[in-house]
């Protein structure tokens, strides 16, 4: 018999069965709890009109994406919607009067998403600065370009008060919903749902996966949902490496990223909107094993191993080794990624990384580079170069590290051709790809000569 999903929903417990798993958290909101205030906008995470919080136990508030998160993935948690922010006299709530003094509402129809990221930014304690604000809005859309008022409004709500939420009883083993949606709470549960099913599709944030349930609206047939297993939830930080579960998600790894390496800060804030790092993992960003995906080329740079564990055991794979071709890696069918370990920078060694879209935020890299280097007596020792967008899969440029070892800067670059026979698509042609590749070593270079001068992050 399946077992029924329970959540607190605007501080109520709910429980349901008879809905599919597969449903996503918008469409059940609205077709069966008749709550209409969250929107659906584009259907794949990227306006915020379907923007939601999840009330985490230890008191923080993360702003999610509705649209493409599924239901079977709200087992255990809290979600409050923009009708569970108003007072039990129905007295509007602290962020509601605070965009309409504002000014802020415009057409209306964005107006509950951008609500809700407010709410939870302020419960962050976040500082009411405009980075912060605009980074925190990065994620909503408003089509009638009301943000000044918007951003206004972000100004007046630092601060409000919020409690912990009140979760339901945690699970004791594996769940099963509607037979095909599995939330094992264990590394041996996991890895034997794993073997008994090799056809599910492993589902961590559901970032990438929900598109499927969302914009689709053709969920996978059987889905084995991983971020209930502790093993895959550690951060573990050593003196020389940093090791992190695949199913830790991007929220709580930033800071712990960004403190070991500060050029990650600019990056890791266009990885995706807030509601996309809520649910994002590490873990479900490498095993997709996207040639643009954002994180690989770090992690590439980063001399990255994957730990994988099946019922036969574990085994650790380079990353480099890891991505065997488009969309293909070495994990076998029975077998699922357990963490991710990397190298903190060592003595004289320095990080840097960029990214290039055809906009700054919200948008897939056309190239993605990321460059580790080891300097004594003011020459490059070694070198680790990686990047993303340029072939089948993130890829390191071992002719360039070769030759920028050998040569300097400029034969590096005229190395890059030998790397990279680069895609043409409608994000860039071949040729543009491997130009803006060439100028982001430049740019590197420019870097290495004179710490102290500014490089603009966005022009090439």
């Amino acid at each position: 018999m399946a077992d029924s999903i329970r959540f607190t929903l605007n501080g109520e417990p709910v429980e349901v069965s008879g809905s599919s798993p597969m449903t996503t958290v918008l469409d059940w909101l609205r077709d069966h709890r008749g709550l209409k205030g969250t929107k659906e906008g584009c259907a794949e995470g990227d306006c915020g009109a379907c923007t939601v919080v999840l009330e985490r136990a230890d008191g923080r508030h993360e702003a999610m994406n509705s649209c493409i998160a599924m239901l079977g993935q709200m087992d255990g948690q809290a979600i409050r919607t923009v009708e569970g922010l108003l007072g039990k006299d129905g007295a509007p709530h602290p962020v509601q009067r605070a965009m309409a003094e504002a000014d802020a509402t415009q057409c209306g129809f964005c107006t509950p998403g951008f609500v809700m990221t407010a709410y939870a930014y302020a419960s962050g304690g976040e500082p009411a600065e405009l980075e912060t604000i605009h980074d925190a809005l990065a994620g909503n859309l408003c089509r009638c370009t009301g943000y000044r008022p918007i951003v206004e409004a972000m100004t007046k709500i630092v601060g409000i008060a919020t409690e912990a939420a009140s979760l339901p009883a945690p699970r004791v083993g594996s769940a099963t919903f509607d037979g095909r949606f599995f939330a094992p709470r264990s590394v041996d549960e996991l890895t034997a749902l794993r073997a008994k099913h090799p056809e599910a599709l492993l589902l961590a944030g559901g970032t990438d996966l929900g598109l499927l349930a969302g914009r689709s609206r053709k969920p996978p047939e059987a889905v084995i949902h991983v971020v209930n297993v502790p093993e895959l939830n550690v951060i573990d930080e050593g003196n020389e490496e940093l090791t992190f579960g695949a199913a830790v998600t991007y929220a709580r790894a930033m800071p712990v990223l960004i403190e070991a390496f500060p050029a990650l800060r600019p990056y890791l804030a266009r990885l995706g909107s807030r509601q996309i790092r809520t649910l994002g993992t590490i873990g479900g960003n490498v095993g997709n094993a996207s040639p643009i995906g954002d994180m690989p080329p770090a992690l590439l740079a980063l001399e990255t191993r994957v730990k994988l564990v099946s019922v036969r055991g574990t085994r650790e794979v380079a990353l480099e080794e890891f991505f065997i071709g488009y969309r293909k890696t070495a994990l076998a069918p029975d077998e699922v990624i357990q963490s991710l370990t990397l190298w903190r920078l060592r003595e004289g060694e320095s990080f840097h990384c960029d990214k290039v879209s055809k906009r700054r935020d919200q948008d897939i890299s056309t190239v993605a580079g990321a460059y580790r280097l080891r300097i004594e007596n003011g020459k490059i020792e070694d070198v680790r170069l990686a990047f993303g967008g340029m072939a089948a899969t993130p890829k390191r440029a071992s002719h360039a590290e070769a030759a920028l070892l050998s040569g300097g800067f400029e034969a590096a670059r005229s190395a890059l051709a030998k790397d990279f026979q680069p895609l043409d698509d409608w994000r860039g042609t071949a040729a543009y790809r491997l130009q803006v590749a060439t100028n982001l070593l430049r740019r590197l270079e420019l870097r290495i000569a004179d710490p102290t001068r500014p490089v603009e992050v966005e022009a090439l």
